[in-house]
This record gives C-alpha cells, sequence and structure tokens, in this order.
C-alpha cells in the first residue's frame, strides 16, 4: 500500500473526525480560492481582501474562541490545521488569520470586559472589524520590556504617545491593539481607527510577505478613555501570552508551505528531463526529497503533540519555542531546497518554491527569532539567562 507523500507516518490518523473535517475544509478553499491567485498578488504586493468574507465564513477567524461570541469553539489542534492549511497557499494568508484570531481576537478575550468582548468579538468573528497588534516598535522587537510608547493617565482618558512597526494588518485595521507603557506597568489599549493623532502607514518595497499589510502605526496625543483599557492585565505577562497563541499556531503554518514546495518539486521533477532520463530518477534528487519528507515529518509529530498538550492545558512556552524553531527552520530549508530542484524556473512566481522561501524569511524572524527561540530553550536546559 502506497504511502501518503506529504504524510508518511499517518498524522491524519491521529486526528479526530471533526479535526479532519476542519483540515478538509480548508484545504479546500486554499486549492480553489487561494492558489489560484495568490501569485499574481504576490507580484503585485496586494492583500487579497476579497477573500475575508469566505475566511469568515469558514469560521476560521478566533477560532478557538467560544460559540458565544461568534465563534467556532474549536480544539487547538484544528487551529494548527487551519493555519497548516491556510499556510500551504500562502503565509500572508495564515499571517491575517492568525493576527485577526490570536494578536487581537484573544486579548479582547482574555483580558478584556465582558462589555468589550460582546462588542468587538463577533463582528471580528464575522470579517467585518478587522484587528492589528501593536507590540514591536521601531528600535527592535526582541526585547518589548524597552518599550518607548507610553499612556499617561489624564481623567478619565488615557493619552498615547510613540510608534510601532512591522504591524501586520495595519492599514487595513478598523481597531489596534495597543502595548504601552504606564506609570502602572505596561497595559494595553483599545484604538480605533479615525482616531486623533492615530495614523497609520503601509511599508513598501518589501520582499516578504508581498501579499500581506505592514504597517508602522503612530501615535501623537491619542486619547483613549478608559474603558477601551484591556483592564484583566498589566506587564508583559499580557503580550507576551499572545504571541504564545500566535506562535503555536506559526509552528503548524510553516508545514504547510513545506508540504506546497515538496509537493511541486515532486511533479517538476518527473516531468523535467535531462540527460535521457526524469530529474526523480536521480540519487540526487531522490535523498533531497526524501530529507525534505523525513523533516516534515518530524514537524507534523511535533506540533499534533504540542496541540494535545495545548488542549490537556499543559503547554509550556518553551515548548512553543522548540516547535516554531524547529518547524520554521524546516520550511525555510526545504523552501531553498526545492527553488535549486527547479533550476532557473525556480526563480519566478509562477512557481510557489521562491515566494515560499521569501515569505518563511519574515516567518522565521517575527514573533522570536530563531536566535531567541535557542536561547529560551538554552535558558531551560542550563537555568542560565543568556538574553
Amino acid at each position: 500500500m502506497a504511502l501518503n507523500p506529504y504524510d508518511l507516518f499517518d498524522v491524519r490518523s491521529l486526528l479526530s473526525e471533526e479535526e479532519r473535517a476542519v483540515q478538509d475544509a480548508v484545504a479546500r478553499f486554499t486549492d480553489e480560492r487561494v492558489r489560484s491567485i495568490i501569485g499574481d498578488a504576490f507580484d503585485q504586493g496586494r492583500f487579497p481582501k476579497e477573500l475575508v468574507p469566505e475566511i469568515a465564513e469558514l469560521g476560521l477567524l478566533g477560532s478557538s474562541l467560544p460559540e458565544k461570541y461568534g465563534c467556532a469553539g474549536l480544539n487547538a489542534v484544528s487551529y494548527g490545521l487551519i493555519c497548516q492549511e491556510l499556510e500551504r497557499g500562502d503565509s500572508g494568508i495564515r499571517s491575517f488569520v492568525s493576527v485577526q484570531s490570536s494578536l487581537c481576537m484573544y486579548p479582547i478575550y482574555a483580558y478584556g470586559s465582558e462589555e468589550q468582548r460582546e462588542r468587538w468579538l463577533p463582528d471580528m468573528a464575522a470579517g467585518k472589524v478587522i484587528g492589528c497588534f501593536g507590540l514591536t516598535e521601531p528600535h527592535g522587537g526582541s526585547d518589548p520590556a524597552n518599550m518607548k510608547t507610553h499612556a499617561r493617565r489624564d481623567g478619565d482618558d488615557w493619552v498615547i504617545n510613540g510608534s510601532k512597526m512591522w504591524i501586520t494588518n495595519g492599514n487595513l485595521a478598523d481597531i489596534a491593539i495597543v502595548w504601552a507603557q504606564t506609570d502602572d506597568g505596561i497595559q494595553g489599549f483599545l484604538l480605533e481607527k479615525g482616531m486623533a493623532g492615530f495614523t497609520a502607514q503601509e511599508i513598501k518595497h518589501k520582499m516578504s510577505l508581498r501579499a500581506s499589510v505592514t504597517s508602522a502605526l503612530f501615535f501623537d496625543n491619542v486619547r483613549v478613555p478608559d474603558s477601551s483599557r484591556l483592564p484583566n492585565v498589566k506587564g508583559l505577562k499580557g503580550p507576551l501570552g499572545c504571541l504564545t497563541q500566535a506562535r503555536y499556531g506559526i509552528t503548524w503554518g510553516p508545514i504547510g508551505a513545506a508540504i506546497a514546495c515538496l509537493d511541486e518539486v515532486l511533479a517538476y521533477t518527473k516531468e523535467r528531463i535531462l540527460f535521457d532520463r526524469p530529474v526523480a530518477a536521480t540519487q540526487s534528487a531522490q535523498i533531497k526529497m526524501a530529507e525534505m519528507a523525513r523533516r516534515i515529518t518530524l514537524a507534523q509529530l511535533l506540533s499534533l503533540q504540542l496541540g494535545r498538550l495545548k488542549d490537556a492545558g499543559t503547554m509550556a512556552p518553551s515548548q512553543v519555542s522548540l516547535a516554531k524553531w524547529n518547524n520554521c527552520r524546516m520550511a525555510i530549508d526545504i523552501a531553498r531546497e526545492c527553488r535549486d530542484l527547479l533550476g532557473g524556473a525556480g526563480i519566478t512566481t509562477e512557481h510557489a518554491a521562491i515566494r515560499h522561501a521569501l515569505n518563511l524569511e519574515s516567518v522565521i524572524t517575527y514573533e522570536g527569532t530563531e536566535t531567541v527561540h535557542q536561547l529560551v530553550i538554552g535558558r531551560e536546559l542550563t537555568g542560565i539567562n543568556a538574553f
């Protein structure tokens, strides 16, 4: 019996019926709606906003949050599979869903008031309100404690000054979750589009995540009522808790990118004839593709176990770091190797490998660089903080 070349250890058999149904639905969406347009969108530097209503209709926005807020109430493994299948299309599509779900809807649910949840979450789940997450600042993202954006209390309001950088969805967003230093520690605020002094500027000339909106946010004496402050968290544990949610999904996403590259190169090397035989018939090509399949299999098992730990409530942030480090490195290496196997054709966006390779340059950097996650594991092993 032939094995599935993209699932050599039959990881799918370990999924529940509901999890398989979620994966199949998102896979169909990716195959039918994303892959047909994403190459052109990447070329044009355009986020395909026309897909947002369909993404919302599938229940992919805030999919792990309770149904009472208009969300799907799925488990963590299902959310991971959503990320895997979306990123099989493009990292930009997965990034949109990840930011909306894990970095915007999650903090409103986890740290917001019930009034904030009821006001924002149903419309965000329906794709009617888009969010962005303002944490990273221009001087660097790996040290969020060194935050310059500041919120000052003024009567019943807060006045916010500062800026944020590399913000996915920034110019699309109707609301921004903005983290700022206060006299009482770091706190989160809900800023609405159109507030006086709040502006967003899209970042151009990107060679990565071109089918995604990336922006800088600026705050010039933005006045925000205290009712727009997230009341149930203070300190870095707020934004870091959001990042753990998002990083979890990112451990799954690159698996999809790697599968897309391997799928493309398997077909290409069987059709490409060199020296009177298909490239796939050479030992060098088979060894390279076997190595890709090995690393994809390990990543699948790693993320599945991580998802089971998350669903059991026992997942540790350092475990997420290990999986993000491993799986992003796996995917970017595979994308580059596939680009090589495609030869000269591999440099064009008519093929997926170069697009995934370029996107993964961002994915391996955001939500904690590879080096940061290596140091997290080093601290876990030694008990010594080397940051």
